[in-house]
């Protein structure tokens, strides 16, 4: 099955719990514009290259549509039509006011020299301007699979030239360089807010937690992550520093296992030096990124690539919570047996929205034109020194003030943004899931579904 169609397989099952026309079912499963796009580009040694990218728009139920732009030469339009359609889940999810999209290049940037790479990337970001399908009111892209801030930068330096820098041109996409109108914590945001949540479940909803077996203390837990590339760092990186055991990490390298857990630094290094965690000298190595998989391990992340869990494999899933870092990771079918198995799995719509979450602070700042606690930070100062004063006066006790006047810095307010939601849509989703008398996972597409149609109902569109 397609990755297009096992998305929407979980719609369907998720229909089931929802009232919805039929018709309106239709509207909110399909993807409302697609373009693909063909370019040349010369190479660095003079050769004229065809390059082939794509962008899909899945949801106008909320404008500008939202999503990152993937390079590979694995990405294909089913994979990007899909993506697209599970942002529109996500942001539903977390009250983001986006629409979902995608995009990709589909070129191995290993092979390409920084200069050929950057005209790809210029390039299609004008064929993006000129089919109308980027803008701060259109369509915002961000980073993915294969792009970073760097590629960001050349996609903000294009539109600003092709519009001629108009005002809101630095919300035409997200994931920028902080000295380019980006934001603070956007980096890591899609790491930071699976640990909030895994954090979270372990330490304060122990009545979830035992419903699947698990009554360890934290510190007792075990994971095992696959993926080492920007989610699967930060968030192996946010889970060691918080002692949590990390004992298998995998990557396209192979799987690397440590019973007393990984040191994620030195693992890191290692990786930096090395290209891969296979061969990590403080760690068992296999050459099957897959084993990772398999563990007897508390609590498995993917967090690489979609359908990794499938119908092969997933009878030998020992792992009680599986909380998806990637975008369909799980296949529908082996989705099913995980449920039926008495698994909790963490949806990928919910666990892995911390990335769009931050870009949509991103994109309100980028529209403000002023950084987040810019304006108020002295004003905060102030009234804490004053309400100090009245505390020394009453207690007739010196405070010592530079130990707690210190007011919020733009990436703390990012952090406690991104707590609050990945929090709130955690037990949105859990509690749907609880009167629904269903998997977490079927209860967020519930919860996607009944939002998205009622923003299509409230438009006149279906009255």
């Amino acid at each position: 099955m397609s990755f297009f169609k096992e998305v929407n397989s979980f719609v369907d099952k998720a229909t089931k719990y929802v009232k919805i026309r039929s018709d309106l079912l239709e509207l909110i499963k399909q993807c409302k514009s697609v373009i693909s796009v063909a370019f040349p580009i010369k190479k660095d040694n003079g050769e004229i290259e065809t390059i082939y990218g794509w962008r899909a728009q899945h949801s106008f139920h909320k404008l500008p549509t939202k999503g990152g732009i993937r390079i590979s030469n694995e990405v294909s339009l089913d994979e990007v039509m899909a993506l697209a359609a599970l942002m529109s889940y996500k942001c539903a999810i977390m009250d983001i006011p986006f629409g979902g999209a995608k995009g990709a290049i589909k070129i191995n940037p290993q092979k390409y020299s920084v200069n050929e790479l950057e005209r790809a990337v210029r390039r299609y970001t004008f064929e993006l301007y000129r089919k109308n399908f980027i803008g701060p009111s259109i369509d915002i892209p961000g980073p993915d699979m294969g792009s970073g801030e760097r590629e960001m930068a050349w996609i903000l330096d294009t539109y600003a030239t092709l519009s001629n820098r108009e005002v809101d041109y630095l919300a035409c996409v997200t994931g920028k360089p902080i000295e380019q109108s980006g934001i603070r914590g956007r980096k890591y945001a899609t790491g930071l807010g699976g640990f909030y949540v895994l954090n979270y479940l372990l330490t304060e909803r122990k009545d979830i937690t035992k419903k699947f077996k698990i009554e360890k203390n934290i510190e007792d837990i075990t994971v095992s992550i696959q993926g080492f590339g920007n989610v699967g760092y930060y968030l192996s990186k946010f889970l060691f520093d918080n002692q949590i055991k990390i004992v298998s990490v995998a990557d396209i390298t192979g799987t690397i296992y440590n019973e007393k857990g990984i040191n994620i630094d030195k693992l890191s290094e290692y990786v930096k030096l090395k290209g891969g965690v296979f061969g990590y000298p403080d760690a068992k190595s296999t050459s099957n990124p897959n084993d990772c998989l398999e563990l007897e391990v508390d609590v498995l992340i993917p967090a690489a690539l979609e359908n990794v869990i499938n119908d092969n494999n997933v009878d030998k899933i020992k792992a009680s919570i599986i909380a998806e870092a990637a975008n369909g990771p799980t296949t529908f079918s082996a989705h099913n047996k995980l449920s039926a198995n008495g698994k909790l799995v963490i949806p990928d719509i919910l666990y892995n929205s911390g990335g769009v979450t931050v870009s949509y602070f991103e994109y309100l700042k980028n529209l403000s034109h002023v950084r987040f606690g810019r304006l108020e930070k002295r004003l905060r100062e102030e009234n804490n020194i004053n309400l100090l004063k009245e505390i020394e006066k009453a207690t007739n006790k010196k405070i010592e003030y530079k130990n707690v006047i210190n007011t919020f810095s733009e990436e703390d307010i990012v952090k406690s943004g991104l707590y609050e939601s990945m929090i709130n849509g955690f037990n949105s989703v859990y509690e749907k899931s609880i009167e629904k008398g269903i998997d977490m996972k079927t209860a967020a597409f519930v919860l996607a579904i009944e939002k998205i149609a009622l923003s299509y109902n409230q438009l006149g569109i279906f009255p």
